[in-house]
């Protein structure tokens, strides 16, 4: 492993770390400020917090901005799809928030990975093995995180659930879109669109006062430009120089910051059965995301043996 190999990897490290205690920050944000409040004004800091980014790569003309300029029209559009495939995921997860801890909250956003390639059959998609022996861990996983013995599911993790589908909506969404629009603009487009919309919907049902903002000024900073604005560049450079697979295990590592940082800092404690569906959910998204890399080697290494 070769020293620019350690450097991705440590940056992607950072990178889920910090996406991670976002989850903490979340939480506190909430003891001040409504959930549509926080959402409006740290997507609107990480909507410009990106814009010295474009700056800078367009001053360095990079070869992964060497494309046609975006029309107008289809980034204002795309923009507006993507934006609000991430409000109803960003609101459902801030206002599960309320109600369950920042470690079920990470993990069970974290199903979006396993969600994405399920959801793909409705556009003829075909799923591995392995995306479906990782949906049925995690989905195992998620049973002894969240629900009781009574059979029932918790309001917060119930909310964190129908969110990881309007997650996996957004990935494959952004998926559809990048191939058409610059990732970056697109990135600052759609965070505009979801700051305005929660914005709206604040002032509709929340009460906004200055004073809530500035006691929430610290978890907001840390969502909107330490979450948002550092990681997403983190994440740009580190993948510049890291194999894919292996930035999708570390960036799976999300989970278990959200569920540290719940720890350290809000004294959250997982119980026996929680800490065993954390370790079967995060073992089924990362079987989700490495069967094929796994097989492929076996196949070429029994290849090579014969």
């Amino acid at each position: 492993m070769n020293s620019q190999t350690v450097r991705s990897n440590a940056l992607l490290m950072l990178t889920a770390c910090i996406w991670g205690f976002a989850f903490v920050a979340q939480r506190v944000g909430m003891d001040f400020v409504g959930p549509f409040t926080y959402n409006g004004i740290r997507f609107a800091l990480g909507s410009l917090s990106l814009l010295p980014l474009i700056v800078f790569l367009e001053r360095q003309n990079t070869a992964t901005r060497r494309r046609p300029a975006t029309d107008m029209k289809t980034l204002v559009a795309g923009s507006g799809l993507a934006g609000l495939a991430l409000f109803i995921g960003a609101s459902l997860q801030q206002v599960g928030l309320v109600y369950t801890t920042a470690g079920n909250a990470g993990f069970i956003t974290g199903l979006y990975v396993v969600i994405v390639p399920i959801m793909g059959l409705f556009w003829r998609q075909r799923p591995d093995t392995g995306t479906w022996v990782g949906a049925i861990l995690a989905a195992w996983g998620m049973y002894f995180l969240s629900i009781t013995e009574h059979f029932t599911i918790a309001f917060g993790d119930f909310l964190e659930l129908i969110g990881a589908f309007f997650w996996a909506g957004h990935v494959l969404i952004i998926g559809w879109l990048s191939r058409r629009i610059d990732p970056l603009k697109l990135s600052v487009g759609q965070f505009a669109a979801c700051s305005v919309l929660s914005l709206i919907t604040a002032v509709i049902i929340e009460k906004i006062t200055w004073g809530g903002i500035v006691q929430a000024a610290v978890p907001i900073l840390y969502g909107g430009l330490l979450s948002v604005g550092v990681a997403y560049t983190l994440q740009v450079v580190a993948q510049q120089h890291a194999h894919s697979a292996h930035a999708a295990i570390i960036l799976s590592l999300e989970a278990v910051f959200a569920a540290i940082g719940g720890w350290l800092l809000l004294g959250e404690v997982l119980t026996a059965r929680g800490a065993i569906g954390c370790a079967m959910m995060l073992s089924g998204m990362l079987l989700s995301q490495l069967w094929g890399q796994i097989f492929s080697r076996v196949s070429v290494q029994s290849g090579e043996v014969a």
